[in-house]
């Protein structure tokens, strides 16, 4: 039985809220809350954490709704709950739950509809012009999505399991899944939370991957034989895509200017059978001019994928937006250069924003001679995957 009452979750999530708008991390602020509450099992833990990210997803609407000028923890879960019909219960004023909403904030409370656009939306003001130039008249419908919480997608490794092996092992755990389009993406229909657990994960027969993810590493075009470089590999996930297309047969290269985000990518490879050589600062040069693919995953706003990161929406600004636009054109041009003559390279980004994807590859084909950008591709939010963009390069 739960230690933790559903209003004491409630008071939880206001602290943990109350810190993320001061400034604090999202994920930083949750993990030392269950540090600090022993006390609290992993149901308590996982209904704050969607408590904590229900109210980032929504953060404007729900200030909005919670009609509280100054943002605050108590604002936000308030704004968030205001049509939950048990909303008063979990107010209740019990030990370990938030107190009763006053006379005013009762009164305060106000509808969605009126609200501006990016209020509505749940997005920074600064962007909506890019969004509408980048979206048209998909704007709303792909942000709505973002405003929900992400559903949970697998790849099966093909390395250790066809896609039916796959799904029968999860079913030993008891977990259910369906098939998404494409060959290895699948969406957990039930006991999400088990998988991680699952022997179908500890073994490797599956890894955690959105659909978009998938498409991405499979736009590479990679076999086995190839000598392949994943140019900005962070935890790995697309890394160990490539491996498994290339069945472990050829050279597969990993390297992120930040070595800490790989940390835990040889320990994955070890589970998925993936054999990948790590490569720092001074072993990179080595393989210029050598790569049959290079895949960049650059860095981005990850508007795409708010729903997964929804505190990230709330720390970009122009100033950062144009960071990583500027680190995205390098990255684009310095891909080519890592490639065999013949070989191809894909840009890559978990973006929905034009000023990240296509203008980045009209730059470098204004800047570097015989460029050819081909297969541009763009995948909109939705139950089936996360906002991604890609596209192939080729030095003619």
């Amino acid at each position: 039985a739960s230690a933790v009452t559903p209003a004491a979750r409630v008071a939880a999530a206001i602290t943990i809220l109350d810190e993320i708008v001061a400034g604090h991390p999202a994920e930083r602020c949750l993990t030392a809350w269950a540090r600090a509450s022993r006390f609290a099992g992993s149901r308590d833990r996982a209904a704050v954490r969607d408590l904590v990210f229900d109210a980032l997803r929504r953060r404007r609407s729900a200030l909005w709704r919670s009609g509280q000028e100054t943002e605050t923890g108590r604002a936000l879960v308030t704004g968030l709950l205001a049509d939950l019909s048990e909303r008063d219960a979990l107010f209740d004023g019990s030990a370990h739950g938030p107190s009763p909403l006053s006379a005013a904030e009762a009164h305060a409370l106000r509808p969605l509809e009126g609200a501006p656009r990016p209020v509505r939306l749940d997005v920074p003001d600064f962007l909506e012009e890019e969004l509408e130039r980048s979206l048209e008249g998909a704007l709303e419908p792909a942000l709505e999505v973002l405003r929900s919480r992400a559903e949970v997608h697998l790849r099966v490794n093909t390395l250790k399991a066809t896609r039916e092996a796959a799904v029968a092992a999860l079913v030993e755990d008891e977990i259910e899944v369906e098939a998404l389009p494409g060959p290895t993406a699948l969406r957990v229909t039930r006991n999400p939370r088990r998988v991680a657990a699952s022997r179908a994960y500890r073994d490797g027969l599956v890894e955690l991957q959105d659909a978009a993810s998938q498409a991405a590493a499979a736009a590479a075009a990679v076999v086995p034989g190839m000598t392949v470089l994943d140019l900005c590999a962070g935890g790995g996930g697309k890394t160990l895509a490539l491996g498994a297309a290339m069945a472990a047969k050829g050279r597969l290269y990993a390297y992120d200017l930040y070595p800490a985000r790989m940390k835990s990518l040889p320990e994955r490879a070890r589970r998925a059978g993936v054999s990948v050589s790590i490569l720092d600062r001074r072993e990179l040069p080595r393989v210029l001019g050598s790569c049959d693919v290079v895949f960049v995953d650059a860095p981005c706003s990850g508007s795409g994928a708010w729903r997964r990161s929804p505190d990230a929406k709330w720390r970009l600004t122009p100033d950062s937006l144009a960071t990583l636009v500027a680190v995205q054109k390098r990255l684009a041009a310095e891909a080519l250069g890592y490639l065999r003559p013949g070989g191809h390279a894909v840009y890559a980004t978990c973006s929905l924003l034009s000023a990240e994807n296509a203008d980045v590859l009209a730059d470098l084909q204004t800047r570097a001679e015989g460029v050819a950008v081909s297969g541009e591709t763009r995948l909109l939010p939705s139950s089936d995957q996360d906002g991604f963009f890609f596209a192939t390069l080729k030095q003619m």
